[in-house]
């Protein structure tokens, strides 16, 4: 049984760790900003395991005009359960909470290597690459909500 809920940004660690940290300290799990009232944190369970997780946080880009804009963060799926539309599900989650909370505009910087999978969503490619270090090349990608 799948299930989606909301989570404390420290339990989002056992997913961004192996998936988006490996190799480095745990504490690397902890973003800016991870604690404020305004961020929300999202686990995706199956059989009450935590599976996938996804952070909301309310941050403008300078790129981007829009009122109300939401910044994703964070989001990963462990390794053996990606590829069966768990991330497709944290992506709309994510999504339809930023809309209840009257959001205009998603925006996140993501790994050259998922481009394809949130393109698949809607998102879109703004600016040139850059890189992250220790972590690789991304692009800001963003989507304007209805």
């Amino acid at each position: 049984m799948q299930i989606i809920k909301e989570i404390a940004a420290s339990e989002t660690f056992s997913v961004r760790h192996p998936v988006l940290r490996q190799g480095k300290p745990i504490e690397s799990c902890r973003f800016d900003n991870d604690e404020l009232p305004t961020t929300h944190h999202f686990g995706l369970f199956i059989n009450h395991n935590l599976v996938g997780a996804i952070s909301v946080f309310e941050k403008r880009h300078p790129l981007f005009t829009d009122e109300r804009q939401f910044q994703i963060r964070g989001m990963a799926v462990l390794e053996d359960q990606q590829k069966k539309g768990l991330g497709e599900s944290l992506m709309k989650y994510a999504e339809e909470s930023v809309k209840t909370r009257n959001g205009k505009l998603i925006w996140f910087n993501a790994r050259i290597t998922a481009v394809g999978f949130y393109q698949k969503l809607g998102y879109e490619i703004t600016g040139e690459a850059f890189e992250i270090t220790d972590v690789g090349t991304h692009y800001v990608l963003f989507k304007r909500m209805q």
